[in-house]
């Protein structure tokens, strides 16, 4: 029973995967068909499909099919499209879907995480320390994360960044 389920979100991971692919190359119809059959196939998988709606939304939007703008709702939604606009290089459109996420959901640490990389990339030293703090308060995890992202690289040596990474 545990094959077939990592099988099948393996499943999902290629075909989600495939998407992107189109999604990143500018092929924003067959990305948005693709991400169509894969809701109507692995929407069971919460994570990829909540990422997969979103990515729709902005398909949708890239040509025009969209005559409302795109509503964020939830903190994932927040989330993801504060993903998409740092990918896409608006760093300042990131930071403040990121400051909504950290309100809609203040004990995940993610959005916390993600703050504090954008914070390291932009050269907010001291913001990128707090959110940093705050991620790996709310979950360790982010400490070891932090030791490995080369976003941070630059602080590597620094004495807070240190501190907050240690193990505790």
């Amino acid at each position: 029973m545990k094959n077939e389920r990592r099988d099948e979100y393996q499943k999902a991971l290629t075909a989600f995967g495939d998407a992107m692919k189109n999604f990143r190359q500018g092929k924003n119809d067959r990305a948005e068909e693709q991400l169509t059959t894969f809701l109507e196939k692995y929407s069971d998988e919460r994570e990829l499909a909540d990422r997969a709606r979103l990515y729709i939304k902005i398909s949708q939007e890239r040509i025009g099919k969209s005559r409302e703008r795109m509503s964020l709702k939830t903190e994932d939604d927040y989330f993801y499209y504060s993903v998409y606009k740092m990918n896409q290089g608006d760093l300042e459109g990131a930071a403040k879907l990121l400051e909504k996420a950290r309100d809609l959901a203040p004990k995940d640490g993610r959005a916390f995480y993600l703050s504090a990389e954008l914070a390291c990339v932009m050269g907010q030293t001291e913001d990128c320390l707090d959110y940093l703090k705050k991620a790996v308060h709310l979950d360790k995890l982010y400490a070891i994360l932090a030791q490995n992202e080369s976003d941070f690289e630059p602080l590597w040596e620094d004495k807070k960044f240190k501190v907050i990474v240690k193990p505790a």
